[in-house]
């Protein structure tokens, strides 16, 4: 395989709960795709703890992690969104977002008390998370002459691709999704057959 084609990240919502010297850490991890995801849950959780002090975040987007971003929401920088951030690169996680809301209790934690506070209060959600992997996809579009047609769907089937859309008039079309390790060896099959044309779609 010439590059990696999975990634982890969580199944659903989970929640972790951590106290010190009387302020209350409150963690809810969200499996999420896109920014718009990321800002929905933060909305709806200010709202839900708008009496709370810190709505401290970070997320991390894509299956190359390359989308990310952390927020100390007014506690010391780097004592917050990188102690969180720090908990979902250990865990090689993505396409996830994690908020932890802190009610103050009167007493200061200092910064490496503040850091060891968010990063338990993280650890125990995703403690609670259930962890899966999955299969980058890449969607293709097939275009063909009606006669090709089960030389067409014998390789789609052959592959386990999975089809998403198909129309058989005069000329027909599939638009198929397959494991993206997947995708040079089945374009290659189907390039062979006469009067076909495929492309990348997404």
């Amino acid at each position: 395989m010439l590059f990696d084609d999975t990634y982890q990240t969580i199944s659903s919502a989970s929640q972790g709960i951590y106290k010190e010297k009387g302020s209350k850490f409150i963690a809810h991890a969200f499996p999420v795709s896109t920014e718009e995801n990321v800002k929905t849950h933060l909305a709806l959780l200010r709202k839900e703890y708008h009496d709370a002090r810190h709505h401290c975040y970070a997320y991390c987007l894509g299956a190359d992690k390359s989308a990310w971003r952390v927020n100390d929401d007014g506690e010391p920088s780097g004592t917050a969104g990188k102690p969180i951030f720090g908990q979902i690169q250990s865990n090689d996680l993505t396409d996830i977002l994690i908020v932890v809301i802190r009610y103050f209790g009167g007493i200061k934690l200092g910064i490496p008390g503040l850091i060891n506070a968010y990063r338990s209060a993280t650890k125990e959600a995703l403690g609670q998370a259930s962890i899966v992997t999955r299969t980058v996809e890449e969607v293709y579009e097939v275009f063909f002459e009606y006669p090709m047609m089960n030389d067409v769907m014998r390789i789609v089937k052959e592959e386990h691709a999975d089809i998403l859309g198909q129309e058989f008039e005069n000329a027909c079309k599939i638009r198929f999704s397959i494991r993206r390790s997947l995708g040079m060896k089945i374009t290659s099959r189907i390039r062979k057959i006469q009067g076909t044309t495929i492309k990348f779609s997404s």
